[in-house]
């Protein structure tokens, strides 16, 4: 995996903290760590999107971080755990997984990597 494609996980795990911090902060800190968490998870995807297709990198970014914002919930927000969503979670990994092993990285000059 390259570097661009860490880049996309990384804003994607920063993703679920802004997305949890949205929903719980509640004072200056919280507020503070879920701008910091917004603005990392963005750069990182925006950095990611100027080497890979923008498309596949939004589909990967938006698709982990919902997993992780939904397995967030069940582990420490006592979400009610539901086989049918945890195998939905699964199948839009899936989906994910596929999307970047059919994706070719390439630099500006268009040369695979």
């Amino acid at each position: 995996m390259n570097t661009n494609w860490v880049k996309v996980v990384v804003a994607a795990f920063f993703e679920v903290f802004w997305v949890i911090g949205l929903k719980h902060a509640d004072d200056f800190w919280t507020w503070t760590g879920t701008v910091i968490a917004i603005i990392v998870s963005f750069y990182l995807m925006i950095m990611a999107g100027k080497k890979l297709p923008v498309g596949t990198v939004y589909a990967v970014f938006v698709g982990l971080g919902t997993a992780g914002t939904v397995f967030s919930d069940i582990v420490f927000f006592d979400e009610p755990f539901k086989i049918e969503k945890v195998i939905l979670i699964f199948v839009l990994l899936g989906g994910v997984v596929g999307l970047k092993l059919v994706t070719k990285d390439t630099d500006k000059e268009g040369v695979e990597s």
